[in-house]
């Protein structure tokens, strides 16, 4: 009913940038909270970054700084900006909506910081 589709992940070197973008139906695109998470091979989901209709926004401690969430003026898309990518941000990367009270995640795309 409701979808969200991710794009944008891949390899990348260490120091380098990616954006990820997210895909939404018209219902997830007026959410009132629309961000990302991620998990790491071992480890539980964590939050990245989220934006509310408002657009204040709030971020993951390790990611301040490096990583920027945004909506474009249709409020179709949502982005995530990704520089001086370490390491350890290696993980899948999920959209993630919510509206009156249910939450819905994308697929998820694979962010590979190496070499």
């Amino acid at each position: 009913q409701v979808q969200l589709v991710e794009s944008g992940g891949g390899l990348v070197q260490p120091g380098g940038s990616l954006r990820l973008s997210c895909e939404a139906s018209k219902t997830i695109a007026s959410a009132y909270v629309m961000g990302w998470y991620r998990q790491a091979p071992g480890k539980q989901r964590e939050m990245v970054a989220t934006e509310i209709e408002t657009g204040v926004q709030t971020y993951g401690e390790s990611v301040k700084g490096r990583f920027t969430i945004s909506r474009d003026n249709t409020k179709k898309m949502v982005y995530l900006q990704m520089n001086s990518l370490k390491p350890e941000d290696t993980a899948i990367y999920y959209c993630m909506g919510a509206v009156n009270g249910i939450f819905y995640w994308g697929q998820g795309t694979q962010v590979t910081v190496s070499s």
